[in-house]
């Protein structure tokens, strides 16, 4: 499945799962498929304060003083990113909205430019892989490449392939940190998955397995829909 061509369907899609569920991973895989961006929302928050925009520069304040970025400053982003030519045809939104008040306001933003949803997919797994996946991630001090003791190892224990740095555990990477991370998540995005269930968007994905078997499920739900 991995690898199918170019398809010429307008899709507008929300990716919803825990930390360490892939979903950058299939994201960049579907966007690959239909022509469509995907958008993580670490990355256009960042994308924003180094282009120096006028919501960017209030995002930066949040960020800087280590508040959250408010609501109001990050669907105005979301809103200034579909309006590029890419996403014309459709998008990925990844990691945003994370509460019903976030999801409500994206749907006002998208009423107001004649749009909906298509399709919201969650991607399911046990606690017990997500804490096996976060908490084998190692970072390479020098350059910052990402490993994984068990998906994607060093080829020498404790040294980055690439520079030959020392890899270390981040602190939010450790089983504590991970627990508390997932309670936290779960806790908010419940709602969040009852409102997109109740409007009949929600899909619910099995998010353990192969990369191919996992982005066929994808595939098959939001094609039931385009």
């Amino acid at each position: 499945m991995v690898g199918t061509p170019l398809l010429a369907i307008r899709v507008r899609l929300v990716f919803l799962g825990p930390p360490g569920a892939g979903k950058g991973t299939q994201a960049r895989l579907l966007s690959a498929r239909y022509g469509i961006p995907a958008i993580a929302t670490g990355d256009m928050l960042r994308e924003a304060v180094a282009a120096g925009t006028p919501l960017g520069k209030e995002a930066k304040r949040a960020m800087d003083s280590g508040a959250l970025v408010p609501d109001d400053v990050v669907i105005g982003l979301v809103g200034e990113r579909l309006d590029r030519e890419d996403a014309k045809k459709g998008f990925i939104l990844d990691g945003f909205p994370r509460t019903v008040p976030q999801a409500e306001a994206l749907g006002k933003l998208l009423t107001a430019r004649g749009e909906v949803l298509d399709r919201v997919v969650a991607f399911e797994l046990s606690e017990g892989e997500l804490v096996r996946r976060l908490t084998g991630r190692r970072v390479c001090r020098q350059c910052g490449t990402n490993f994984h003791l068990v998906s994607s190892p060093p080829k020498r224990a404790g040294a980055c392939d690439h520079c030959g740095g020392e890899l270390y555990q981040r602190d939010d990477d450790t089983e504590a940190t991970v627990s508390r991370r997932l309670v936290v998540y779960r806790r908010e995005t419940q709602p969040l998955l009852d409102y997109y269930r109740r409007q009949g968007l929600l899909s619910t994905i099995p998010g353990e397995g192969g990369v191919d078997a996992i982005f066929g499920a994808i595939v098959r739900a939001v094609e039931r829909t385009s």
